[in-house]
């Protein structure tokens, strides 16, 4: 596959841009990087997450748009600004990758798909969970149909953050459930389809006295069950009960932990319990190791050279639609 010439614009300390731009650099069998861009005065906001882009070419935002040999961009600012640089990237004709979930305005995100429909161009987001192993394992054996039908969903992801950034969440409708409660909402959305009702439950712990909307709840109503999501950035232990809990007729699955950082990459362990016994003890696999972002950003780049996307305009844009309705707007 013929080198992606791609560049950079922003980071954030708090999203996965300095990872993002690290894989980019490290898979130099598949992206060229040309350079990038620090808008919003991110260098003062976030020293320490932007001095590994140092070794690399600095950039104005208006030289990576004008410059005919970059073909894509990674967009990875703070969400606020996300779609500001996603319209002008797609504007100028070149694929995008982009921090999820966009920022908190749905006219300003069709209007990018609009753009990105037009153009035929490439289009991903960091949803990370796409990526991980175990969880594509676990979608290609409901498609199988190894479980029946599924007539439920739970979630849950959640962090324990400082109240520095537990005060930023007010940045975005329902705070937390927009940040990371959208990974969530894509897992249901991907297993059960168009939900008849969302009903969001969001509300602020007050911890610390930052009265931002740190926990977030949502239900998704469906015909023959409800599907449940949470996330919580005030909870001691969250990292390691990051869950997806999948029922159905003939069975279950469980990831738990989705993921968690050992010395040879990422892991995530595997239950499922196809025995209608009692007290069945449920069997547990541990993944191979993966890494977050390399297969995400590899995926974004065959895509750029033609490979069809799984998810689509139409599906991200929905997708979209379905937090908004999660965070409560």
């Amino acid at each position: 596959m013929k080198k992606v010439r791609i560049a950079q614009i922003g980071t954030s300390h708090y999203s996965h841009g300095t990872a993002i731009f690290g894989s980019l650099c490290k898979q130099t069998d598949i992206f060229e990087v040309v350079g990038y861009a620090l808008p919003e005065n991110e260098d003062e906001k976030f020293p320490k997450d932007t001095e590994p882009f140092a070794p690399y070419r600095r950039m104005t935002v208006e030289e990576i748009l004008s410059d005919p040999t970059i073909e894509a961009v990674a967009v990875e600012t703070e969400e606020v600004y996300l779609l500001k640089y996603a319209k002008m990237v797609a504007k100028a004709g070149k694929h995008l990758h982009m921090e999820k979930p966009g920022s908190p305005n749905l006219d300003d995100f069709r209007e990018l798909v609009s753009i990105l429909k037009e153009k035929n161009l490439a289009f991903t987001l960091g949803y990370m969970y796409r990526f991980n192993p175990t969880v594509k394992e676990v979608l290609a054996r409901i498609k199988s149909g190894e479980i029946g039908k599924i007539f439920a969903v739970e979630a849950h992801m959640g962090c324990k953050h400082d109240p520095v950034w537990r005060q930023w969440l007010e940045n975005f409708p329902g705070g937390m459930m927009f940040f990371l409660g959208c990974h969530l909402v894509d897992l249901v959305y991907q297993i059960m389809g168009e939900p008849e009702e969302v009903l969001p439950l969001n509300a602020a712990t007050g911890i610390d006295g930052v009265n931002t909307t740190d926990f977030g709840m949502a239900a998704f109503k469906y015909k023959n069950g409800t599907s449940v999501i949470k996330t919580c950035d005030s909870e001691y232990g969250a990292i390691l009960r990051r869950h997806l809990l999948v029922t159905g007729e003939r069975g279950s699955f469980e990831i738990e932990p989705l993921e968690y950082g050992a010395a040879d990459g990422m892991h995530a362990i595997l239950g499922e319990c196809l025995d209608p016994g009692w007290q069945v003890e449920w069997k547990k696999t541990k993944s191979e190791p993966f890494d977050r972002y390399d297969n995400m950003m590899k995926n974004f780049a065959e895509i750029v050279r033609g490979k069809e996307n799984p998810y689509g305009y139409d599906y991200e844009l929905r997708l979209f639609e379905l937090v908004m309705k999660a965070c409560g707007k």
